[in-house]
């Protein structure tokens, strides 16, 4: 009886074990995130906030590979094949990847859609990369945002807006 009962006990507490381990895996995510559903397009991103902060060219290096987003790489899914920019892709999951730049941005699509932060990219993954221009808004955005609407992808922070189409 006393083994069936130490069997138990330690049952339950490597149960309860995993079960904080997963917890614990949720509470990493420094921000809050969100999931973009339309018809065609699901997209989950991190949207870290600016608190004060200089964001494009500070914060997110000018010429460097962002995240587009905080935690995980941004994940976007296309259900039907897509034109993105001036690029055909074919449907699927990708990682969504941008090189900021004060005056152009490269936007990234990369096929290595699991990815924590910008870690791990590995450009020769990259199944396109669209040139997009930045757009200087007078009102700032306090929180980052995606959205999709009118056949565009558009990505808001600071005073920055930047926009890819997609047919």
């Amino acid at each position: 009886m006393k083994q069936l009962l130490t069997l138990a006990f330690l049952l339950l507490l490597g149960a309860s074990t995993s079960f904080a381990q997963g917890i614990a895996k949720e509470k990493k995510r420094n921000s809050p995130h969100d999931t973009i559903r339309t018809s065609n397009v699901t997209i989950t991103y991190g949207r870290p906030y600016k608190k004060g902060r200089d964001i494009f060219g500070g914060l997110v290096e000018y010429g460097k590979v962002w995240r587009t987003g905080a935690d995980e790489a941004t994940k976007i899914t296309f259900n039907k094949d897509v034109v993105f920019g001036d690029k055909p892709v074919k449907a699927g999951t990708y990682a969504l990847f941008t090189i900021p730049g004060k005056d152009s941005w490269t936007v990234i699509l990369n096929k290595q859609a699991d990815q924590w932060g910008a870690f791990n990219y590995d450009e020769t993954q990259d199944l396109v990369r669209v040139t997009a221009t930045p757009d200087h808004a007078k009102k700032t955005m306090e929180q980052f945002t995606i959205s999709t609407k009118k056949h565009k992808l558009s990505m808001k922070w600071d005073q920055t807006s930047v926009s890819v189409p997609m047919k």
